[in-house]
């Protein structure tokens, strides 16, 4: 129902879902971006309330619910309040300086801001903490395809995609990369646990 559009039916849906299962983060998530689509569709203040109201009741029954923190940054950043966004994601950060999950949503967030070394020290942290996070690899291979080193990038979206398959966008990216480098897939280096061949520039999202 919420992916073909239905929304108002998919709240009555959610809503069971909590009924069943107060203490659900997952419900809760679900019926915050439902309400945050339906507040940005018809331009709804009392919506997007209701949506920043779901999306911290998602995060207080699970503390590292990643995709509540990136809907309650994406929200209060459209809202006018990028600052509460990055006190948001900082705020996660430090209280899990393990998690690489926090690291990535703040580093989606600077480079946001246009803050790209940030960005990059932040999936380096990440990368630091879990090697075997693909979607800081995959997103250290976004940042570097960006800013024209192909080969890394391939490098790094191949390691993405060796950990996780089910990923069809970093598959295209791939396809992509190769095309434009000419390099086949066999003769790319997979990156291993270290992060980049070339020391990082100065910090950044």
């Amino acid at each position: 129902m919420y992916q073909e559009g239905q929304h108002h039916a998919a709240i009555q849906k959610f809503r069971q879902a909590i009924n069943r299962r107060p203490n659900e983060p997952d419900a809760y998530y679900n019926l915050a971006a439902t309400y945050y689509q339906l507040g940005k569709r018809n331009n709804d203040q009392s919506y997007l309330s209701q949506s920043e109201s779901l999306y911290n009741q998602a995060l207080r029954y699970d503390p590292n619910h990643a995709d509540a923190y990136r809907g309650l940054a994406v929200l209060l950043v459209e809202s006018g309040r990028p600052e509460s966004a990055f006190q948001l994601l900082q705020g996660w950060t430090a209280r899990q300086p393990h998690d690489a999950n926090a690291k990535v949503e703040l580093a989606r967030l600077y480079e946001e801001f246009d803050d790209k070394e940030t960005a990059k020290r932040y999936l380096e942290d990440a990368l630091a903490s879990d090697t075997n996070s693909a979607r800081a690899w995959a997103a250290l291979a976004k940042l570097r395809e960006e800013v024209g080193d192909y080969g890394q990038a391939l490098a790094n979206y191949q390691r993405s995609y060796q950990i996780n398959s089910l990923q069809p966008q970093v598959a295209e990216r791939i396809a992509s990369l190769q095309n434009l480098t000419g390099v086949s897939a066999a003769s790319v280096p997979v990156a291993g646990t270290r992060v980049a061949t070339q020391p990082w520039v100065p910090r950044t999202y």
